[in-house]
């Protein structure tokens, strides 16, 4: 698909984003990603799946930056991307979350939503210290766009809460909330359900749509979930040990015999 498509619940989603050209991936002997090519567009919610060890997290760790593929070529917005850090990956306006929370267990909520504004903030250290003209001004912004995401998220009875002192699944939801800080034009969520009960997820898929719809941004998201994935992605890729097995719709996904026999753990003659 050259330009975008509709989504059957009339979303229109526009040309590509970001591009994997052929990539491969290599930790010493192993090979973690085999030749892989997928594309992510603008203002869909793009899923990765596939068994434990299927490559997953190295995938999402190679569009965030983090591991640089021996082979292939990562394009982003129409440019090819050579080797970033993950600080500069965030000024391109890619965030993400992680498998594993890494919040600041002792600071409260709202000053772990505000290290996600980080790569807004142009005033230096001395400034900030006197905290007048420029600096000030930043910190008032950047509080009001916190707020807002407080509001957006439903946690502004935690807001003061020291986040090592929150239940699992409002750490996960408060670590959203520092990703959205950074107004990101694509997110990687790196299983936002992993750990959570029923309504927990039910909540985390509510606001995954909301941010793909009511802020337009752009998802890719790996979870394990796949009644979860079927429900809110509008395209799946599908991975197994290192290789592209599938890539489609969710319907399409779930009727491929490769994906079936992937999951199920049986051959298919």
């Amino acid at each position: 698909m050259k330009d975008g498509y509709t989504t059957p619940d009339g979303r229109v989603i526009g040309d590509v984003v970001m591009e994997m050209k052929n990539i491969t991936l290599k930790f010493g002997g192993v090979t973690a990603i085999k030749d892989i090519s997928f594309d992510i567009r603008e203002g869909e919610i793009r899923a990765i799946i596939g068994p434990n060890g299927a490559g997953k997290s190295s995938m999402l760790n190679v569009i965030n930056g983090f591991y640089h593929p021996q082979e292939g070529e990562v394009w982003f917005r129409g440019e090819k991307r050579g080797p970033m850090k993950p600080h500069q990956i965030a000024r391109l306006g890619i965030a993400r979350t992680f498998q594993n929370i890494a919040l600041f267990s002792g600071m409260s909520t709202l000053d772990n939503i505000m290290t996600g504004r980080f790569t807004k903030m142009t005033s230096g250290l001395l400034a900030q210290a006197i905290w007048k003209g420029k600096a000030e001004r930043e910190e008032v912004e950047n509080r009001e766009v916190v707020e807002k995401i407080i509001d957006f998220l439903e946690i502004q009875s935690i807001r003061k809460t020291p986040v090592g002192r929150l239940p699992y699944g409002l750490q996960k939801r408060v670590e959203l909330g520092r990703a959205l800080a950074a107004e990101p034009k694509l997110l990687l969520l790196d299983e936002p359900m992993a750990g959570m009960n029923v309504e927990e997820k039910e909540d985390m898929s509510r606001f995954i749509l909301d941010v793909n719809d009511e802020f337009g941004t752009t998802i890719a998201l790996i979870e394990h979930d796949m009644g979860v994935v079927m429900d809110i992605s509008d395209r799946v890729v599908v991975m197994d040990y290192g290789a592209k097995i599938g890539d489609g719709t969710p319907d399409e996904v779930r009727k491929d015999q490769a994906v079936i026999d992937a999951y199920l753990g049986v051959s298919h003659d």
